[in-house]
């Protein structure tokens, strides 16, 4: 859970750092990495292939929700909402939760202890 508090002190530091795209495409990287955190929180027996896969497509969903008028109503009514959800469909998006998959694939990957195979004999 602490890398989920570091992911969104991140991201909060990019957006007071950063402007346009570099804030927005960050913040799409940043929280598909925060995703990968919680599910990893969640199931932490899970492989980094299989946690990352199901942040991504998870990200993916949320995106593709924008589609309808759902997230838009829900982000008008609350921040909370706007933040999780998003509120346009923005087909860039989808590459740059690729790119916070991959970088939290990486981090996770090295984190994890390496199994040891049985040694002979």
């Amino acid at each position: 859970m602490a890398a989920a508090v570091l992911t969104v002190g991140a991201g909060l530091g990019l957006r007071a750092v950063a402007a346009g795209d570099v804030a927005k495409y960050g913040g799409d990287a940043l929280y598909t990495v925060l995703l990968l955190t919680l599910v990893v929180a969640a199931a932490p027996r899970l492989s980094p292939t299989r946690a990352t896969a199901i942040a991504l497509t998870t990200s993916w969903a949320v995106e593709f929700l924008q589609l309808g008028p759902v997230p838009a109503e829900l982000s008008r009514r609350s921040t909370l909402a706007r933040l999780v959800l998003g509120s346009t469909f923005n087909a860039p998006d989808l590459a740059w939760y690729a790119v916070g998959a991959a970088a939290g694939w990486l981090v996770h990957s090295g984190l994890r202890p390496a199994r040891r195979s049985p040694e002979p004999g």
